[in-house]
């Protein structure tokens, strides 16, 4: 008995010794790298600014297959030894792998297309990358794509790139899929997930995340458990479908004796929701939303005591919430109700002055928002289906691009991880059900490959979508990462990841 404890105490000690040489030699390899992310930080930068002034728009065909071919470039710089082109029916993704020889795999998702801009909305040319001083935030770039997402992108290649430069392998490998259709609704996301090389790389990995900007003014960090589905449609009313109403447009005199598309394109769209605007009225559409369970009643309400409603009105612009809710209750809506949106429309003549047409055409674009419990095939047939069955079944319907809502527990290893890495730096994060906004995390969490997944990554930005995007590169804000601590965080999620 003796013996065999004098064993064991033995073999205890060595082992801790071997975990404290280790834990050691992880430290100095940490030092050496975050030393490499300051050395690194002009080049990083450039690097950011060059990209944002390549766009790939999805929407306007623009800068394609240049933006693949320049996203395989950058990975190529940081250490992937595969990066190529895959080809789908749209815009090409990007399959990239690292084999660090360690013993865990790591997914990551990029997107490298951006949105549309106006130049005349925005203060700062949208793809001249200007560095300027924003008060209250620091030193930001204003760009299209800045914070969505080639900022933190950028920022997850400049840790990796100071892992090369530093001569440390990482602790994971990586295994890395970009499309370029993020922002006309990823139509074509499964053509690269599913191809069988992929498939079989991603069926490796232990989880998949996305770099993000996580970080609020106030330094809060939500760690989403998923997200919102999406549709995006375009509904048309036109006179020669409909047989009725002119066949080209006419003289607005005539629409005493002559029916008009748009007015019917308006009429069906107002059946789509409560005479509120507000919820969706499509048959059956409703019926597929569960209630919110209990779990995520909880986290939401932890959340709202500790994020700002404050913050929620700067973000939207909006100085009330539907039906005049209490902070509490509008953020229950935003996460547990499905949306019908109308994103814009057109017809007609919209230029100076009047022009006194009765138009033959007209069209909607829309987005529908998908809660967990719903699919967007699903949805996309009960809106033909509703729009038939009242007799607009000759307004056409053409969904452009969507997919899935899409979940992960909260005790998944790359979620706990993120926990992990964020106590570490002194942040309670805020666990949130799933993000109101939409990404194709559905080809990665669904089946085949039921991976977990989740965005990561410190440091702020705002403006996705909209004019004068930045994100932060030198932060006056003590409570918020500049673009080196997002950089760090990922160095940091990335050892986190191999424990």
């Amino acid at each position: 008995m003796n013996l065999r404890f004098w064993q064991w105490a033995g073999w205890w000690a060595a082992g801790l010794a071997c975990g404290a040489a280790a834990a050691a030699a992880a430290e100095a390899d940490v030092s050496a790298i975050r030393t490499e992310v300051t050395k690194n930080h002009d080049r990083a930068v450039t690097r950011l600014r060059d990209w944002i002034r390549r766009p790939a728009i999805a929407a306007e065909n623009l800068g394609f297959p240049e933006g693949a071919d320049h996203l395989i470039g950058l990975l190529k710089e940081v250490g992937f030894q595969r990066a190529e082109r895959i080809a789908t029916d749209g815009k090409p993704g990007v399959f990239a792998t690292l084999d660090a020889g360690a013993a865990k795999t790591v997914g990551v998702y990029f997107m490298y297309d951006v949105k549309q801009f106006d130049p005349k909305e925005w203060s700062s040319p949208p793809l001249e990358a200007a560095l300027v001083d924003r008060p209250n935030v620091g030193k930001v770039v204003i760009g299209r794509g800045a914070v969505n997402q080639k900022g933190p992108e950028s920022a997850f290649l400049a840790a990796l790139d100071a892992f090369r430069s530093a001569g440390k392998k990482l602790p994971v490998n990586l295994v890395l899929v970009a499309e370029g259709e993020e922002e006309i609704g990823s139509p074509h996301i499964a053509q690269i997930v599913h191809r069988p090389e992929v498939q079989a790389a991603l069926a490796q990995c232990v989880g998949l995340f996305l770099p993000h900007a996580t970080q609020g003014l106030d330094g809060s960090v939500t760690v989403n458990l998923g997200a919102k589905g999406v549709i995006e449609c375009e509904l048309t009313a036109d006179a020669v479908t409909w047989g009725r109403g002119p066949m080209r447009d006419t003289h607005s005199s005539f629409k005493a004796m002559v029916d008009s598309p748009v007015w019917r394109l308006v009429q069906a769209l107002a059946t789509l929701v409560t005479a509120d605007g507000n919820t969706p009225a499509i048959d059956g559409y409703m019926e597929r939303v569960p209630p919110l369970s209990a779990a995520d009643r909880a986290l939401i309400a932890t959340a709202a005591k500790r994020i700002s409603e404050s913050q929620y009105r700067a973000a939207t612009g909006a100085n009330k919430w539907i039906d005049d809710l209490p902070f509490l209750a509008a953020l229950e809506r935003l996460v547990g109700m499905p949306t019908v949106n109308i994103e814009g429309i057109y017809g007609g003549y919209t230029g100076p002055g009047g022009k006194t047409v009765l138009p033959h055409k007209a069209s909607a674009k829309l987005d529908l928002r998908l809660v967990p419990g719903q699919t967007a095939a699903e949805a996309l047939a009960l809106l033909k289906a509703h729009l038939a069955k009242r007799g607009y079944g000759d307004i056409a319907v053409n969904m452009t691009g969507g997919y899935d809502p899409t979940r992960t527990p909260a005790d998944a290893a790359i979620i706990q991880a993120q926990v992990a890495v964020l106590r570490r730096a002194g942040i309670e994060p805020v666990l949130w059900p799933w993000l109101a906004g939409s990404y194709p995390g559905y080809a990665f969490t669904d089946a085949p490959l039921k991976l977990a997944a989740g965005h990561f990554g410190l440091g702020y930005g705002s403006g996705a979508h909209a004019p004068d995007e930045f994100f932060v590169i030198e932060s006056s804000n003590p409570k918020v990462q500049g673009y080196d601590g997002a950089t760090l965080s990922y160095v940091d999620y990335l050892f986190e990841l191999a424990k």
